[in-house]
């Protein structure tokens, strides 16, 4: 429907002579309200169509996803399996290799290894009683207060001498 201003100015004329000038605000403000309802309802719509489609695109990117994951496994697991074979050839011709060279009458094929050294062990100090640098006389000199005091006992420390008592 392709709604001209030539067409929608009879509209009007016709609305005002069938409906009168005194309920076309009235009967205006419903029509567009119902307009106003029905453009959103369209706009849900659409949303929820575009919401639809770009689930389907990314269940596709998903599946996609998932097949390049499994690809990859696979490679990477034959990859894996050949090395382990390649290393235990490798492995069992040195072994074999040292143990018929190498058999002398007492029957070990090598030498033992040296104990390892001792573990380290923390000295076992008491880092938090650890004292500060500064001495005490000179944070007694400079008035650097060390010791915490209740609100209570720094009132009366510092309450004047006449109210004292």
């Amino acid at each position: 429907m392709d709604f001209g201003l030539d067409k929608i100015a009879l509209i009007g004329a016709v609305a005002l002579v069938v409906i009168g000038p005194e309920k076309l605000p009235r009967v205006a403000r419903t029509v567009g309200a119902l307009f106003g309802k029905a453009q959103r309802y369209v706009a849900d719509v659409k949303a929820e169509v575009n919401r639809s489609i770009e689930l389907e695109e990314l269940k596709k990117m998903k599946t996609q996803f998932q097949d390049a994951a499994r690809n990859v496994e696979e490679t990477v697991r034959s990859e894996v399996n050949s090395a382990t074979a390649a290393f235990d050839n490798e492995w069992s011709s040195v072994t074999s290799g040292l143990n018929s060279s190498s058999t002398d009458g007492s029957g070990s094929s090598y030498e033992a290894l040296p104990s390892p050294p001792p573990a380290y062990q923390h000295p076992k100090k008491n880092w938090r009683l650890k004292r500060g640098a500064t001495p005490q006389w000179y944070k007694q000199r400079n008035g650097v207060r060390t010791k915490a005091l209740s609100g209570a006992a720094r009132v009366a420390r510092f309450r004047p001498q006449g109210l004292r008592g």
